[in-house]
């Protein structure tokens, strides 16, 4: 053992010396990783959408690179001569301005005379740059505003520098906000001074390495990264990162009270952990990989995106952690596992809870079960088909406000129209059918004026390129929301009847529409998938059916009831206008392939358990064992999740609440209560039709078996 121990603690420092090189080399990378975002339309539609072919024929009328901002001014008594003034000197002044291009428009009066605005057009080629960009005509617009008069600067440009700020934030607050509280959740897991440092430092290198794969591939390999994707993966690899941290520590523990060498209760933890956080990583990369099937490409890219975070999770909680845990049992001060010292996880918390659920096992499982039946109910009272751009932030900003401002003066279409591609010969009848369509305020050909004002200037001609015309039509209603995706359901039904026109219709709202039809295809599609396969990694790791399809049926189960919880909480708490449309798939994702950790991780520790004293006391003793580590890792996972609601867009609250929730009641309810009890009350052929199921052993009964553990 003299010649073994320094050996094998050289080739501890080799490996953690190693990964400090690894890490030295990432970080570079990882730290571009938001210069080479997309968060343009072409980076959520799917491609065959009717909405992405008109934008690429748009293509040929305009350049691409541009962004319309609205100045909006309003004056509720009735807009003044000083009023007209200060907007005509505006235009003016921001023409000048870096990152505009062209002469905005004069003034346009509203019809109730209470309003105006100005459009102006910003470079859009950056999308980093854009904020400032609109920062700029902001301060310009702001500066000696007549008293009464509210100015606001909106319209896509506004949105869109609004929504910039928000992602540019994914660096620096989310991460901060994730590391504190994964950080408070350690400490107060291990009461350590300096053990919670492990994880948290194992998770913060994991994170490097996944932000610079993923940077290598956006840049060389063609993937999609948007802020949406990259914001979940810094909550996915710090809580999934962490999770495995907590089992593996766990288990180190345990085994260093058996073994009086640290080296010897390594690989016995490596050995019975490893596995298990083998099968949950596999499982969630793989679930994560089922989005590549997805139409939508923002849903297409996420996958590969998350599957590299887990996958650095993975690598580093099984390789790196170990050999940094490997300096000795003085990281567990104050409450150092000595070898020999007893252990008190059957006899705490969850070995009562363990004797409970064996006492009672089939009302334990059906009251449960009945209550998140009654919480599924509601999940069909989701409204998740998608949210106007106006809603889609948890607070008003400056571009919503003035949204708002344009809803209430001019058409609430007019900052962005939606645009018509056909053959020129058809100009005139599908000019007449889009001013036919119920919803559409105005229709104007492109060139003859600008698209956003809706008249005609004098001798104009439309522009036509390859024989074919752009007719911009400008929608009564808000853009993206359901009045505005009705229109344009109208809209597409008037113009494909023009006969030879092959006329499409793109635009906002448009690209908003097919989203939630690729949404609703892609759920139908990815979720038996995911369940299946999720069904055969179960089935191999357990080496049986019977459990797996129970362990499937549980967690289809939790998430149904996170659903109804999150339709009532987003409705009467919240007051969300309603969910995206890729809401209940990414909730799925999240909730069933990270749900099913936990469920791995104790029915892993059940067989083992099995396999020593038989099924039912097996199921006992492996609750009562893990129960603290895989609630500790629930709580983890639950609360960096929550931090997505520090971003104030809908979507990432609206995911980070459910899947928080959703993990909570997994780990509280359905892993604790049913998974256990329904496993109990089936007994030995919970494992059919492996040879677990045909022990012919008799199990003792289940007050003895209580008193065992």
């Amino acid at each position: 053992m003299s010649v073994r121990r320094p050996r094998a603690f050289l080739g501890v420092i080799v490996l953690v010396l190693l990964w400090l090189v690894i890490g030295g080399v990432f970080s570079p990378l990882s730290q571009k990783l938001t210069g080479v975002q997309k968060n343009d339309n072409a980076s959520y539609l799917p491609g065959s959408a009717e909405s992405t072919k008109a934008l690429e024929l748009q293509k040929k009328f305009q350049r691409q690179d541009v962004l319309p901002a609205i100045v909006v001014y309003e004056r509720t008594s009735g807009v003044t001569a000083e009023d007209r003034v200060k907007a005509a000197a505006d235009s003016r002044q921001v023409a000048g301005l870096q990152g505009v291009v062209g002469r905005p428009t004069t003034p346009i009066p509203s019809a109730d005379g209470k309003s105006l605005q100005v459009v102006v057009t910003i470079e859009a080629k950056v999308f980093d740059k854009i904020p400032d960009d609109v920062k700029r005509i902001r301060k310009v617009a702001q500066t000696g505003v007549p008293a009464g008069l509210d100015v606001k600067v909106t319209g896509p440009g506004g949105l869109v520098a609004d929504f910039a700020a928000v992602f540019g934030s994914i660096d620096t607050t989310l991460l901060l906000v994730t590391g504190i509280v994964v950080a408070l959740i350690l400490l107060v897991v291990y009461r350590s001074l300096v053990l919670w440092l492990v994880p948290l430092i194992s998770a913060g290198m994991a994170y490097t390495v996944a932000q610079g794969v993923v940077y290598l591939l956006a840049k060389h390999a063609g993937l999609t990264v948007n802020g949406q994707s990259q914001g979940i993966l810094t909550v996915l690899v710090f809580g999934a990162g962490t999770d495995y941290a907590l089992l593996l520590i766990s288990r180190y523990r345990e085994e260093l009270r058996r073994h009086e060498s640290k080296y010897d209760a390594m690989r016995r933890a490596l050995r019975g952990a490893a596995p298990a956080i083998l099968a949950s990583g596999t499982t969630v990369i793989i679930g994560l990989l089922c989005l590549l099937f997805s139409e939508l490409n923002s849903n297409k890219s996420l996958g590969p995106v998350g599957a590299v975070g887990i996958a650095s999770a993975l690598l580093v909680m099984l390789t790196f952690l170990p050999a940094v845990l490997l300096f000795g049992r003085w990281l567990f001060w104050p409450f150092v596992p000595r070898y020999g010292s007893p252990s008190h996880e059957a006899s705490g918390l969850w070995g009562r809870v363990s004797r409970l659920v064996g006492r009672r096992p089939r009302y334990s499982w059906v009251a449960t079960a009945a209550v998140l039946l009654i919480l599924a109910a509601f999940s069909t009272t989701l409204k998740a088909e998608g949210i106007s751009t106006n809603d889609s932030l948890t607070k008003k900003t400056e571009a919503v406000l003035g949204q708002e401002v344009l809803t209430r003066h001019f058409p609430s279409g007019s900052g962005s129209p939606e645009a018509i591609i056909a053959k020129s010969d058809k100009l005139a009848e599908v000019v007449a059918a889009a001013k036919a369509t119920p919803g559409v305020a105005s229709v104007t050909p492109f060139g003859l004026s600008n698209p956003t004002i809706g008249g005609i200037a004098p001798k104009a001609q439309p522009k036509i390129v390859g024989g074919l015309v752009e007719i911009d039509a400008v929608l009564a209603a808000d853009p993206g929301s359901p009045q505005g995706d009705a229109t344009v359901e109208r809209l597409r039904t008037r113009v494909h009847q023009v006969k030879g026109a092959d006329a499409l219709v793109g635009g906002g709202t448009s690209a908003n529409l097919d989203v939630q039809r690729a949404s609703q295809r892609d759920r139908t599609v990815i979720i038996p998938l995911v369940l299946l396969v999720i069904l055969l990694v179960l089935g191999l790791l357990l080496r049986a059916i019977v459990a797996p399809l129970l362990l499937i049926a549980t967690v289809v189960l939790s998430f149904t009831a996170t659903l109804g919880v999150c339709s009532l909480v987003f409705t009467h708490i919240f007051g969300f206008a309603g969910a995206d449309s890729a809401f209940p798939l990414f909730t799925f994702i999240f909730l069933v392939a990270l749900g099913i950790d936990y469920n791995i991780f104790l029915m892993t520790r059940v067989r083992e358990e099995t396999l020593a004293h038989g099924t039912r006391p097996g199921i006992l003793k492996g609750l009562a064992v893990t129960g603290g580590v895989i609630t500790s890792a629930g709580v983890v996972l639950a609360a960096t999740f929550s931090v997505l609601g520090v971003l104030p867009l809908v979507f990432l609250t609206e995911l980070g609440f459910a899947v928080a929730f959703g993990v909570l009641m997994d780990t509280l309810l359905v892993r604790s209560v049913v998974v256990p009890a329904l496993s109990y009350d089936i007994g030995k052929r919970i494992w059919w039709p492996s040879r677990l199921a045909r022990a012919d052993a008799e199990e003792p009964a289940p007050q003895r078996e209580v008193a065992g553990v």
